[in-house]
């Protein structure tokens, strides 16, 4: 009997960013921040679809989509041809997108994910250039239904990544998600800032039995904006569809939204074939030629990829996977540890690791803020750590200090002189307030000398205690030990001599 273990999902993404070029993909209107600006502010005849205009293409958005390319591993043709992509919506101001349908920029590429069970290749079916759309805001106020239109998003350039159906989880769909994010910001061709949807997944989800090779009825999932509403939105339909299964009901072809407050997936409409939108050439725009040495040209300029400097910081600063995934996710946190590696070269790289992935990402969390957003520079963290190892002051106190530094902006010096908190390092000091631990409470250091050695840890707290956590560590351990040790020796010779 068939139950959902019988059966596996077979996914596809496909992935809209776009490109953080100065105008738009066609025309010379500026790119805008539609979350900030006035709506229908950066709009011309061209992007709105006037009769008579002529498009333009945008040099820097094909330079973009080919550094894209490039990473990818795609292969290249020398000629790519854009098309007219039919079909109404209110927010196409022309009646057809201008996309790239049979001659894509780019097509048969890679890119390889970590999951836990180890790296897997994704394959890239297709990398092509198209326009966006406007947007549209639907209103209901006092019974009246009515929907606004802003152009200021139509015509910006739009680079759409589509997978194979490689992925097989959604957990999976996630990480590549992430991955391809990551490769997009290293780049620099987009910020893939999902909340401002900038960057949108739509994934293309199936089911079939385990070992059988067909694919089976896919349904798509429009504009997810977040990678949570990815993996939940895909786990979502795996389970719909294997519920469809199990009951011998057809799997529909179709489009369908991801309603976050229901946790469901949403019919929209009857899924679109190819055939649907009528694609022909664009008869404005020529064919468009890449010549090898652009190509060239662009390869030697392209940064170092977010898996290359992962693997280097793996081999030079020996870091684990985990450790090296976390540095290496963002290229502002990745320059942001090199630096302060740079600035610490007596501090060991995995410790500094540490701080920054432990306690400055806390903070940063907590904020929700960037690293570049913070109070905390490469140079004051290094000072911090320095200050740490030279032992003028311990790991608590360190910590306490960041979180001050990441709040007010201070620097460590005015925290740890204004608060006193520099480290009890002198031995002579240390003794004394040994001394004194052990001779006010007698009762616990004859437990210790009965035997109970865990009791040499509290003693330690209380020293602590007393020096507002400023004693060293290394030389309170030392020196408790010492009269510990000192004072079980002249209990058994005062035993021994009655």
């Amino acid at each position: 009997m068939l139950n959902h273990l019988n059966y596996e999902p077979v996914i596809g993404l496909e992935v809209h960013a776009e490109l953080a070029t100065v105008s738009k993909m066609f025309c010379a209107c500026p790119v805008v921040d539609s979350t900030r600006e006035k709506p229908n502010v950066a709009v011309c005849p061209v992007c709105s679809g006037m009769p008579g205009v002529l498009p333009v293409i945008n040099q820097r958005a094909i330079e973009f989509g080919l550094r894209v390319a490039l990473a990818l591993q795609c292969e290249i043709p020398c000629l790519s041809i854009f098309a007219r992509k039919n079909y109404f919506y209110p927010d196409l101001p022309k009646g057809y997108q201008i996309s790239q349908y049979e001659k894509p920029l780019a097509y048969d590429g890679r890119l390889m994910i970590s999951t836990p069970k180890g790296e897997r290749e994704i394959r890239i079916e297709r990398v092509h250039l198209e326009e966006d759309t406007g947007k549209l805001t639907h209103i209901t106020r006092e019974g009246e239904s009515y929907s606004l239109i802003d152009l200021n998003r139509a015509g910006v350039p739009l680079l759409e990544i589509v997978s194979e159906p490689d992925i097989r989880s959604a957990e999976e769909a996630r990480v590549y998600a992430t991955t391809l994010h990551s490769l997009l910001r290293y780049l620099g061709v987009s910020s893939g800032d999902m909340e401002k949807g900038v960057l949108r997944i739509e994934p293309n989800i199936s089911v079939r039995e385990k070992g059988n090779q067909a694919f089976g009825t896919r349904v798509e999932i429009k504009n997810l904006n977040s990678f949570r509403a990815l993996e939940r939105s895909v786990a979502c339909e795996i389970q719909r569809q294997i519920e469809l299964k199990l009951q011998g009901q057809p799997v529909v072809q179709q489009t369908r939204g991801w309603d976050e407050n229901r946790g469901e997936t949403v019919l929209q409409r009857i899924k679109e074939h190819a055939d649907d939108y009528r694609y022909f050439p664009e008869p404005d725009l020529p064919p468009l030629f890449v010549s090898k040495e652009w190509l060239e040209q662009i390869q030697a300029s392209q940064p170092e990829l977010p898996i290359i400097k992962k693997y280097r910081f793996e081999s030079s600063y020996k870091l684990n996977q985990y450790d090296a995934g976390l540095l290496t996710a963002e290229p502002a946190i990745a320059d942001f540890f090199e630096q302060v590696v740079n600035l610490s070269p007596q501090v060991a790289p995995k410790q500094i690791a540490h701080w920054i992935t432990g306690e400055l990402f806390g903070l940063l969390n907590q904020k929700g803020i960037s690293i570049n957003e913070s109070h905390i520079s490469p140079a004051k963290l290094s000072e911090l750590i320095c200050k740490v190892n030279n032992g003028e002051i311990n790991q608590n106190i360190a910590k306490s200090v960041l979180e001050e530094m990441f709040v007010t902006g201070k620097s460590m010096e005015e925290i740890v002189s204004g608060r006193n908190l520099h480290q009890i390092s002198d031995s002579r000091l240390v003794s004394e307030l040994v001394t004194k631990v052990l001779r006010e409470n007698p009762q616990q250091l004859a437990t210790y000398i009965s035997g109970k050695d865990t009791v040499a840890q509290w003693f330690f707290g209380q020293v602590m205690r007393a020096t507002n956590g400023q004693a060293n560590p290394q030389v309170l351990n030392r020196e408790l030990n010492k009269q510990l040790l000192k004072s079980k020796g002249e209990h058994l010779t005062a035993k021994r001599e009655l």
